[in-house]
């Protein structure tokens, strides 16, 4: 602090006037400078406060320990940090000067993320709020961030006064064509008194089933299809909602309803336990309100509720869809049913009593630990046509959710709303891909005139949309169906970009194919009757999808439910959650270890390393048991959906079964050392890369030979992919076998001919070998089998095949998905290499910006909103010069390896694969000196710190 200057004779100073005020204006001047120059060293407060996996201010959170992270600001005084400190405290007043919770002091790191809380035990229901600070690398403290908060749900089962509750005495149960029951949706409701000043209120709720939760005749949240999709026998999910704004004080009214949904439908993982259970809807809610006084109410689900099905909600399937008869009202007293002016003595008839269930032991409540599954966009048809009477409307996508029809009816009319993802040669519904899935909804008009309905608790895959039961008389209009888009409620984090049109198709096919199959879990398909958490799939994608969204929070939830599905005998089964019984296979089960590591690179969250480590090692376990002399016994469908295949079950590929399955073996035991390593479990460590080298020997002399050949069972290009992807061959015969792999891409004509399982190696491992150029002209390639494929057939989304329809052919025989994500995994290559931006540290802390340039483009790059902040990579190639434009955000380090060749498109006229950049390079438009220059000639690597880049390297080789 600027304090006066003591002076013992300030009447000498007086004598000269000059002379004092030349001190004083000097004392002033250097005042105000140091003050400009503090101003000038004080970096911006710390933003983007998060919470756990990325939770932003959450009410009803799921972790009484959680982390907490933070971003630094992009400000001009801030490169990185040098230290940090979190304080906690159960009241905003008490921060920052008094934390009551916890103050973790000032801690020496440059760590943003996932920052552990240490502090006082956090209970069910507790409201916590922080703040941090940062230095900045030349030791100047921020100011303190704003003050972020979060707030717990209900932690254990034991925090419920509540019952479970549905109808007494249920309408009889009609059957579906697979004498499935069919459940007719319930309609609950209670009525209360609020007699005092309301300060908050909360309203905990699940169900087994589907709800919807009204207070007052208004909705509550905005999410649809919850509580979700989990291990039912094992953990139900709940979700916490701030009502307060929705009560009033004197009479309210809660109204919830309720559908079979997963739980209690045809759809979900009941085959191997239903009947040991009451699979048959229900719901559990607790509302807990705050006085202002300081007194509480609760409100819960118990025998004084009431409940009906002659709502007008008639039927809800995931597979087959709803039916809606609108001429089952629920109102009376100008009031809905779910208002508290309605008065169920009016319909005596309609409204019985509930029957009450207590809390199972054994099944544990918890708070939803990831996004819900929200109306995230809104499609408009581009076009219409007619067919048999019946007007067919296309999206121009292929999407996954519901259509909200607004068009004119007659009274007692049956409103038929179908749905497929292609369309015949005639112009009528493509469904033969949908098995058994009738993906119909149905709507009886109770008057005349404009109907505007949108489903509540069904879900279709589905481009186009065939309506019927219209009203004739009038022109078919292209705002009567809207397409809404639904999927789990995360931000999306990637973009990728190129000069060509067909790779940015791929882009939009790879995103559109994340967006349809996470909903609520990693679906393989969003349209047929299957829509299971295949573990393979998920394998394959799960690197691409943390690319293109913040599915941190979305994966780390499937984990537990995978957690909670492993046997007893170690093994993971291959549909999480469970329902094909105890299936387990190499290739998919292996999700069980891939996924938790790839989180873990791509975020840098050590947490999602020590929740799943105890079943990776038990995964290793079952491993073991499937071995024989070092070569795996485990049983596996194979490299799925390779085309071309000889086998009699074409669909499992060529390659070898004993092969594939002692890879993975090798792969998990690869990823299980690394993760003990990182969890600092060294004698574990040592154990597992012991077992790894005794592995990759193992699977060196049973498979192949000194001459790199395959010894048993055909040459594939999955076989050799495998085997060097996974590093399991000896520098001996490492040669020769990428010689051999070369071989088979030149026998397929330089196409790819690999499934489910290789083709998420193909860019990688031919990077890895040094033939870049074979990887560029396989994604650019536009003949079958390739992924430009079908685009050139007009896909809008990943095919489950390679050619599910071609323009000359039509549909093949067996389609089969035109939504499945697996192939997608290219994607991360294009992220990572096309573009350039690669992780060389868990979390994108030290990145490396290297893009493969070719002119196949004249530009292309990539925007990833990381765990610290924005990254850019662009480049763009003409005949003067490549242009490179690079950010990095605070707190980053990246090695930019500026490419020293071009990979030349391979046409008639090519004479070589490769041209040189060996011209003048220049940073932020200053030219790199001449010993810089030397040694870029060498390795063209520059290590930059946070800020934005524009680099140019000139095409002149002289």
């Amino acid at each position: 602090m600027f304090k006066l200057p003591l002076f013992k004779r300030p009447t000498s100073y007086l004598r000269d006037w000059r002379t004092f005020s030349f001190v004083c204006l000097a004392t002033v001047l250097s005042f105000s400078c140091a003050n400009k120059e503090k101003d000038i060293q004080t970096p911006a407060q710390p933003e983007q406060l998060t919470i756990s996996e990325g939770f932003v201010e959450p009410v009803g959170f799921y972790d009484a320990q959680p982390s907490f992270s933070w971003k630094l600001p992009v400000d001009a005084a801030v490169k990185a940090q040098s230290q940090y400190r979190i304080v906690v405290a159960s009241s905003p007043d008490l921060l920052p000067g008094n934390p009551d919770l916890w103050d973790s002091g000032v801690i020496n790191s440059d760590t943003t993320n996932f920052v552990r809380y240490e502090g006082t035990e956090l209970k069910s229901r507790q409201r916590v709020f922080w703040q941090v600070k940062y230095w900045n690398e030349r030791g100047f403290d921020s100011k303190w961030s704003a003050v972020a908060s979060f707030e717990l749900g209900l932690l254990s089962s034991s925090d419920w006064n509540a019952k479970w509750i549905e109808i007494e005495q249920p309408a009889p149960l009609m059957l579906d064509k697979f004498d499935t029951p069919i459940h007719i949706p319930q309609y609950l409701r209670t009525t209360f008194t609020a007699d005092k000043s309301i300060k908050s209120a909360r309203l905990y709720i699940t169900a087994k089933g589907l709800f919807e939760s009204f207070i007052n005749g208004n909705r509550v949240g905005n999410d649809v299809l919850t509580p979700g999709y989990t291990p039912y026998h094992k953990r139900i999910e709940t979700l916490t909602y701030d009502v307060t704004k929705l009560l009033v004080s004197g009479e309210n009214a809660i109204g919830i309803t309720l559908a079979e949904g997963w739980y209690a439908g045809r759809f979900g993982p009941k085959r191997h336990w239903h009947k040991k259970r009451d699979i048959t809807p229900k719901a559990l809610a607790q509302l807990e309100i705050e006085y202002t006084d300081g007194t509480r109410k609760v409100v819960v689900t118990d025998n004084n509720w009431q409940a009906t099905q002659q709502g007008p909600l008639r039927r809800s399937s995931l597979y087959d869809g709803e039916m809606f008869d609108a001429n089952f009202s629920l109102k009376n007293n100008n009031a809905n049913w779910h208002e508290p002016q309605y008065e169920t003595e009016n319909a005596p008839e309609k409204w019985r009593s509930v029957q009450s269930l207590s809390i199972e032991s054994d099944v544990l409540l918890e708070p939803k630990r990831h996004f819900t599954p929200k109306n995230k966009q809104v499609l408009t048809p581009v076009s219409l046509h007619k067919v048999d009477g019946k007007i067919i409307f296309d999206l121009g996508q292929n999407m996954v959710g519901v259509a909200r029809v607004n068009l004119p009816m007659i009274e007692g009319e049956k409103l038929k709303i179908r749905f497929a993802e292609g369309i015949n040669s005639d112009g009528s519904l493509y469904t033969k891909n949908l098995g058994s899935a009738a993906q119909e909804d149905t709507y009886i008009a109770a008057k005349s005139g404009v109907v505007e309905w949108q489903p509540q608790f069904t879900f279709h895959g589905f481009r186009y949309v065939e309506v019927s039961g219209f009203d004739e008389k009038e022109t078919p209009q292209l705002n009567w169906v809207q397409g809404i888009v639904q999927y789990t409620d995360f931000e999306l984090t990637g973009q990728f970009t190129s000069s060509d049109p067909r790779l940015n198709q791929l882009q939009s096919n790879i995103e559109w194919g994340l967006k349809g199959n996470f909903l609520d879990i990693p679906t393989d398909c969003p349209q047929r009757s299957e829509r299971l958490g295949w573990t393979g799939d998920a394998l394959a994608f799960a690197p691409t999808s943390l690319f293109i969204a913040d599915s941190h929070a979305f994966w780390s939830a499937w984990l537990q439910s995978i957690r909670e599905e492993q046997f007893e005998n170690h093994g993971i089964p291959v549909v999480v959650p469970n329902e094909v019984g105890e299936i387990v296979q190499a290739g998919w089960s292996d999700a069980a270890v891939t996924i938790p590591w790839d989180i873990y690179w791509r975020t840098g969250d050590e947490r999602v390393l020590r929740e799943n480590y105890e079943m990776m090692k038990r995964w290793i376990l079952y491993h073991q048991s499937q071995l024989e002399n070092g070569v795996s016994k485990m049983w596996t469908v194979g490299d799925w959906l390779q085309p071309y295949s000889t086998r009699e079950d074409s669909r499992r590929g060529e390659t070898d079964h004993g092969l594939i399955s002692t890879a993975f073996y090798a792969r998990s035991l690869d990823i299980v050392a690394r993760t003990a390593k990182v969890l600092q479990k060294t004698d574990d460590a040592k154990h597992y890369a012991s077992l790894l080298e005794e592995a990759k020997a193992n699977f060196q002399a049973s498979f192949f030979d000194q001459q790199g050949n395959i010894k048993q069972g055909q040459p594939t290009q999955t076989s050799y992919l495998l085997a060097i992807g996974f590093d399991l061959l000896s520098d001996e015969i490492l040669q020769a076998a990428e010689a051999r792999l070369m071989k088979q891409f030149e026998i397929a004509g330089g196409h790819l001919r690999t499934g489910f399982l290789g083709t998420p190696l193909i860019a990688p491992v031919l990077e890895k070998i040094g033939r870049q150029d074979i990887a560029l002209e396989l994604l650019f390639k536009e003949s079958y089998p390739s992924w430009l494929f079908p685009v050139s057939q007009g896909a809008t989304t990943m095919w489950e095949r390679w050619d599910g329809y071609t323009h000359d052919k039509g549909y093949v025989k067996k389609a089969g998905s035109l939504n499945h994500y697996a192939y997608g995994a290219i994607g991360q290559w294009m992220y990572d290499r096309l573009a350039g931006i690669t992780p060389l540290s868990a979390g994108y802390k030290k990145v490396r910006i290297s893009p493969v340039v070719t002119t196949h483009l004249s530009h292309a790059g990539a925007t990833y909103q990381s765990p610290h902040g924005e990254i850019k990579s662009y480049w763009f190639l003409n005949q003067d010069e490549l242009r490179m434009e690079i950010t990095i955000p605070p707190n980053v380090t990246a090695t930019v390896e500026v490419p020293s060749v071009v990979y030349v498109k391979n046409t008639a006229e090519t004479t070589s694969k490769t041209q040189k950049l060996n011209g003048l390079i220049t940073v932020n438009g200053s030219a790199l000196d001449v010993q810089s220059k030397n040694k870029m000639q060498i390795n063209k690597n520059l290590e930059f710190s946070a800020g934005h880049y524009v680099i140019r390297v000139s095409t002149n080789n002289e």
